[in-house]
């Protein structure tokens, strides 16, 4: 098989998943007439491309690939029995490739009737994740969360829910699940995302606070998203050893992506209301302040986090506040901090910190919290990191 062709192929259904399943769900309402359509057209791309070579229009070729799909899949005998076809509704002809209706098909999903499958579903649609991966993010069984997606895609084509975006009264409330399906996109595939799925989140995020201007939490999201990003860099060495946020190098940075975040979030504040994402984003903003062989402001971020943890607790957010108590107060009020905390018992990060505190303790006990914390780590470097720190080379 032509390697280019397979690349390019692959590189499509990362990148242009959710737009050309936005585009061919949003005539018929069917999601999973669509998604049959395209992964079709996919099939054929890896099987046609490499004998005749990759249009010049990939995105406009898949779309019309899927778009005839659909239209045979309209047309047999078998669907005519049940459902009238349209000619206009389901014409072969591909609408413009380069058109992008994401966020209405977000909206779809955030629909008040499809509550409580709202972020799954816009993570497999729009996002592009498996029930299996959405299942065990949830925790949730595989087959628990392929049923409940099923059942939300249908209920949007018996429906017929609008692919549009609402007014301005209506827009902030159905937006609040589209800004958590972005997020938990990009905290699920933190920290290596895929160079062109962490373009698309970034430009997702751009595209939702453009599209919603006066939604302070939107522009939250894309600093969030901007801030974090700017870090990516420095966060392993020169040798791909990991290094922690307080010990990188400020002038690895992207400064492009740090700039963008602070014009974001600077937009949010002018709003005048104050949200989760927003406070995060302060977070990045008061780390990315630093100067090279500078500490953080560490009274700042503890401010910050007790505002977020009023606003919006959350058992991740309790452990870098307890972290941030650590440098501020000392390791055994930051111990103290983490043992106040329930439910934390499988959370990696919890358990990193708990092996630093027992290590600048002195605490024979760290060699076991190093243990779990090195069970829970899915990242190579940080996992390869916590084993020199278990074993004393790396502290």
């Amino acid at each position: 098989m032509d390697t280019d062709a397979q690349v390019r192929a692959e590189n499509a259904a990362r990148t242009s998943y959710g737009r050309l399943l936005a585009l061919l769900a949003a005539r018929t309402h069917d999601v999973a007439s669509a998604e049959d359509a395209l992964a079709d057209a996919f099939e054929r791309a890896l099987t046609r491309w490499p004998l005749d070579g990759v249009p010049d229009d990939p995105d406009a070729w898949l779309l019309t690939v899927a778009r005839n799909r659909q239209r045979d899949r309209w047309k047999s005998a078998a669907e005519r029995t049940t459902v009238p076809f349209d000619e206009a509704e389901h014409d072969g002809a591909a609408p413009e490739a380069g058109r992008d209706r994401r966020l209405e098909l977000l909206l779809v999903c955030a629909h008040p009737d499809l509550a409580g499958a709202s972020v799954p579903l816009m993570l497999n649609t729009v996002l592009g994740f498996t029930a299996a991966q959405i299942g065990a993010a949830f925790l949730v069984p595989t087959a628990t969360m392929a049923a409940r997606l099923t059942r939300a895609k249908k209920r949007i084509e018996r429906e017929r829910i609008p692919f549009e975006v609402p007014g301005p009264a209506e827009l902030p409330d159905r937006l609040a699940p589209v800004l958590e399906a972005v997020y938990g996109s990009y905290a699920m595939e933190w920290p290596t995302p895929p160079r062109e799925r962490h373009a698309l989140l970034l430009g997702l995020a751009g595209t939702i606070a453009d599209a919603a201007p006066s939604v302070a939490e939107a522009h939250g999201l894309a600093a969030l998203l901007y801030l974090s990003s700017a870090r990516l860099p420095a966060r392993v060495d020169e040798d791909g050893r990991y290094v922690p946020l307080a010990q990188q190098d400020p002038r690895r940075w992207d400064r492009n992506f740090v700039a963008a975040g602070h014009r974001h979030l600077r937009t949010a504040h002018a709003l005048g209301s104050v949200g989760r994402f927003q406070l995060e984003a302060a977070v990045g903003a008061v780390h990315c302040a630093r100067g090279a062989g500078e500490p953080p402001d560490w009274a700042h971020l503890r401010r910050l986090y007790d505002a977020l943890l009023s606003l919006a607790p959350t058992r991740g957010a309790a452990v870098a506040r307890a972290a941030v108590v650590a440098e501020t107060d000392g390791a055994r009020a930051g111990l103290g901090a983490l043992d106040a905390l329930d439910g934390v018992e499988r959370l990696q990060s919890a358990w990193a910190l708990r092996a630093s505190l027992l290590d600048r303790l002195g605490d024979p006990a760290a060699d076991a919290a190093y243990a779990k914390a090195i069970s829970l780590t899915t990242d190579p470097a940080e996992r390869e990191y916590l084993g020199r720190r278990a074993r004393g080379t790396g502290r």
